[in-house]
């Protein structure tokens, strides 16, 4: 992609002065060469002068290009060292919602630099909530097959065979259109999906080539009608890219589960418009609800025709699990029906590209393990666990947060912000402002034209690839052959300085069949009671 230079801001405020002075310096320096004060002055300030001109064209740091000079006091920052940066800012595992070390971990595995620790551990293992991996003392050989699932149950004609770690969704409009570019553009480089996130399929997302998981939200952006109905002859029209691999109802996510949205209408501009099929400049609605269906049973028939109309590809849904009695009755629609998802992806209310109210985001929403928890051990007791597959997303970005929900039942792991620190987030968290000082999450098409796609493609592909590799060892340490392997009795939790838990202890599983046969457990079974397939609400 060609690099077109900015025009004069007053961003760019730093750099004109620096380049004033040094044109001020430099005419008074030549009519008094003898000043040596501003000679002095005259070479900081062509000093100053030169680095902005370099950080204005350079490519590889997007938050350089919208601030130069100014933005290298960030660089000086990150550079002192860790026993003096503990007096003055951040410590490496105390910082919210990421902490240095892992947004750290992500650039430098996106960047292909060293990303090892010395000195050992930084946390405390004997402190209350510390876990850890249990490892054999005969270790398999490290794999070098890249880590893949077959998505797709009997009822799918054309199953996916999906990497184990993709793109989580996040929307064009959320995202600039050069983070998209530069997002599916590296999936294509890593063999890996990308999750549109519910605001559409876009040009963006179809100029890189790389797998979409096209997702479909309450306001049915992409496949709607005027009036914000779902329409069959728009998606089925979209499905039938052959980039769209799989196709997804989303029915709440992590951030904000239970809330519509509404994109205003000074943001949407022509190309939103287009990619929405909503009209220009009007606030575009994104319901709390769904107009499709109302029931879990219209639910179980909508996906079905969802996976007919996209001629037989994986279709499946996302969710933030709420009441456990309204998934029950999801499954009890499968089991009337004989309707199956493909797959099912539980997002955790800790996720949160999505811009929330406090409370929202705070306090509404069950956290991804006891979401995947319910889901898995749900599937196993309808006796439907064989033929569905399960992703789940929430605050993934090292391999053992991989292994971590693969223990509890996943078959792959999707991440969101993980690559949004791939393609240059910084986390300044202004991301509802629309203005991403490194071009990520904002449509000021200044802000966004410092993120170079070349160069942040190729750090997307790096990121998932050292994630997998160290994946790859670490199911090898384990003594296991592939990361679907593990189990719940493989990672363990300190629940007190004298007592330890395996997850195998903190979350009970059911029986194969259990809930169709008869569950004594009291909290599954009240659940089960209270669900009905012809209604999400309970009974009493």
């Amino acid at each position: 992609m060609k690099s077109m230079p900015l025009p004069l801001t007053p961003r760019f405020i730093t750099w004109t002065l620096a380049t004033f002075f040094a044109v001020l310096l430099g005419m008074a320096w030549a009519m008094d060469p003898r000043s040596w004060w501003i000679g002095v002055g005259f070479a900081i300030a062509l000093f100053l002068t030169l680095v902005g001109f370099y950080d204005y064209y350079q490519t590889r740091h997007a938050v350089l290009r919208n601030y130069p000079i100014a933005a290298h006091l960030r660089f000086i920052f990150e550079a002192i060292r860790p026993e003096m940066r503990q007096y003055f800012f951040e410590g490496e595992k105390d910082g919210m919602p990421f902490p240095r070390d892992r947004r750290a971990i992500v650039y430098q595995r996106a960047k292909s630099m060293l990303d090892v620790r010395p000195f050992g551990t930084n946390y405390d293992v004997y402190a209350e909530g510390y876990e850890w991996m249990t490892h054999s003392i005969s270790p398999t050989p490290v794999s070098k097959e890249p880590f893949r699932i077959t998505i797709g149950g009997p009822e799918c004609t054309q199953p996916y065979s999906a990497s184990i770690f993709n793109i989580s969704a996040m929307s064009f409009g959320a995202l600039s259109a050069n983070a998209i570019r530069a997002l599916n553009g590296g999936a294509k480089l890593g063999g890996f999906a990308h999750d549109t996130g519910e605001g559409g399929y876009s040009p963006y997302h179809r100029e890189g080539g790389g797998d979409i998981i096209w997702e479909i939200g309450s306001g049915y952006f992409g496949a709607r009608n005027a009036d914000g109905t779902f329409s069959a002859e728009k998606f089925a029209a979209g499905a039938a890219n052959p980039q769209v691999k799989m196709v997804e109802l989303k029915l709440s996510q992590g951030a904000k589960p239970g809330h519509g949205g509404v994109l205003p209408a000074p943001k949407v501009s022509e190309e939103i418009a287009l990619t929405r099929g909503v009209p220009v400049g009007e606030d575009c609605i994104s319901p709390s609800h769904h107009t499709a269906f109302s029931t879990p049973i219209e639910m179980m028939k909508f996906i079905a025709e969802m996976r007919r109309l996209s001629g037989g590809k994986p279709a499946g849904f996302k969710l933030c699990v709420g009441h456990e009695w309204e998934f029950m009755a999801i499954c009890k629609a499968m089991v009337e029906t004989g309707i199956y998802p493909d797959f099912i992806v539980v997002d955790g209310k800790e996720g949160g590209t999505g811009a929330a109210p406090m409370e929202f985001l705070d306090h509404i929403g069950k956290p991804m393990r006891q979401g995947l928890h319910i889901v898995h051990n749900a599937m196993v007791g309808i006796g439907a666990r064989h033929r569905v597959k399960i992703g789940v997303a929430g605050k993934i970005i090292t391999a053992f947060d991989i292994i971590r929900a693969m223990a509890l039942g996943a078959d792959w792991c999707n991440s969101a912000r993980g690559f949004m620190f791939a393609v240059g987030c910084i986390q300044s968290q202004s991301c509802h402002t629309d203005r991403c000082p490194t071009g990520v999450a904002t449509q000021d098409p200044t802000r966004q034209r410092a993120l170079v796609v070349p160069d942040k493609m190729e750090r997307v592909a790096n990121f998932h690839r050292a994630t997998l590799r160290e994946l790859a060892e670490m199911t090898a340490a384990a003594g296991l052959d592939h990361p679907t392997d593990f189990k719940p009795t493989h990672i363990s939790r300190r629940v007190s300085a004298s007592e330890v838990k395996t997850f195998a202890d903190l979350f009970p599983a059911l029986a194969e069949g259990e809930l169709i046969s008869g569950t004594s457990d009291p909290r599954w079974r009240k659940a089960w009671d209270m669900a009905h397939a012809n209604s999400f609400r309970a009974t009493a």
